[in-house]
């Protein structure tokens, strides 16, 4: 994976510790679609791999589920195609754990120009509604 937030070096799984499983395809395929293994699933275990750092490793087992992350791709009729689409999902599943959270909001006062301005329109609102009302001959 390139480098990106949560990632400042990039990140690289061995081969070696990613598991894929291949079985016969419930999608697209025509009428190879029973005789062909075009499904792929792909696991990855977070707690054994040496890929990752400790702090990596905390993040991402306290935002993951479990620590095996399972993968699944069947929307092609290649099992290339799915293969390639399961490590890129992979890729996007590790990447969004691995990103730090968010700044904490700062809560701010409004500004006393914010309040008079908030106040002036109330007022003008008023004196237009005010004038809606009946017309009185005198």
């Amino acid at each position: 994976m390139p480098a990106g937030p949560g990632i400042p070096d990039g990140l690289v799984i061995p081969a070696g510790e990613l598991v894929e499983r291949f079985s016969r395809s419930p999608g697209p395929g025509g009428q190879s679609v029973n005789t062909t293994d075009s499904r792929v699933e792909l696991e990855y275990d977070v707690a054994g791999s040496a890929a990752l750092t400790d702090t990596q490793r905390e993040r991402l087992l306290r935002r993951l589920p479990t620590s095996v992350v399972r993968v699944v791709a069947s929307e092609h009729r290649s099992q290339h195609r799915n293969r390639v689409a399961a490590r890129e999902r992979l890729a996007e599943l590790l990447r969004e754990s691995l990103a730090p959270p968010p700044p904490q909001r700062r809560a701010t006062k409004p500004t006393r120009g914010s309040k008079e301005r908030r106040l002036d329109a109330k007022k003008q609102r008023g004196r237009t509604k005010s004038l809606r009302g009946r017309v009185e001959d005198s």
